[in-house]
C-alpha cells in the first residue's frame, strides 16, 4: 500500500489507509514491524490505519508491515507492506538579514550591478527554494535577477535630474506548499554626483 503523503502537521487519529484481505473467515489485523516509533494504530477488525501521534518529518518515509491473521488459527496469515511518506509544510517565510539596504550609484554609469541581496528561509526543499522580484513602480529603472538576487540599474542616471533617490522594494518568494510565502527588503539607491 502507498497511501497519499501526509503533512508533517497531521493530527493524531487521522485516517491513513484501509488494508483488507479477501478471506472466508474473520481475520485480525495487526502491525507487526517497521513502526518502531509507534506512529500508527490499526483497527484489529477493520484494518483501518490511523495516526497515533504527531509525525516527525525526519523519521519518514516509513515502511511497516500489516499482518492479517485467521481469527481461529494463528498459523494462517498474510502480510503486506504500507509505505507512508510525510511532506514538509511551508512553515517559514523568507527573510532578509536587513530590511533596509542603502547603496550609492554614481551618475552617468551604463546599466550596472548595484547590490546582491540574499534572503534566507528556514524551510527545506522546495519550501526553502527562493526567487527574487521587484514589487514597486520603479521596475522600469531597475531589474533583479530572480535566481541570484542581484539588483541592476537598467539605465544611466543624471544627478542634476530628479529624483536623486529611489526606493526599490524587493521580495524573496519561496516555492512553498500549500502556499508561497514572501519576505521583503527596501533598497534605497542614492544617485551620486
Amino acid at each position: 500500500y502507498q497511501p497519499a503523503p501526509l503533512s508533517e502537521k497531521t493530527l493524531p487519529d487521522t485516517f491513513v489507509v484501509q488494508t483488507s484481505v479477501l478471506y472466508k473467515s474473520p481475520v485480525i489485523y495487526s502491525i507487526v514491524s517497521g513502526d518502531g516509533n509507534g506512529y500508527f494504530d490499526i483497527s484489529s477488525s477493520t484494518g483501518v490505519v490511523r495516526t497515533r501521534k504527531k509525525l516527525k518529518l525526519e523519521d519518514f518515509p516509513i515502511i511497516f508491515i500489516v499482518r492479517a491473521t485467521d481469527s481461529s488459527d494463528a498459523n494462517i496469515f498474510n502480510e503486506v507492506s504500507v509505505n507512508v511518506e510525510v511532506i514538509d509544510e511551508n512553515d517559514f517565510p523568507p527573510y532578509f538579514p536587513s530590511s533596509l539596504v542603502e547603496k550609492g550609484l554614481e551618475e552617468n554609469l551604463p546599466a550596472t550591478q548595484i547590490v546582491q541581496l540574499e534572503a534566507q528561509d528556514n524551510d527545506t526543499g522546495r519550501n526553502g527554494f527562493l526567487t527574487y522580484g521587484i514589487l514597486n513602480r520603479d521596475r522600469l529603472k531597475f531589474r533583479i535577477d530572480e535566481a541570484t538576487g542581484i539588483l541592476y540599474s537598467m539605465d544611466s542616471f543624471d544627478y542634476e535630474e530628479e529624483p536623486r533617490e529611489y526606493q526599490v522594494v524587493i521580495y524573496a518568494e519561496d516555492d512553498g506548499i500549500p502556499e508561497k510565502k514572501r519576505g521583503y527588503c527596501t533598497v534605497v539607491i542614492k544617485i551620486i554626483d
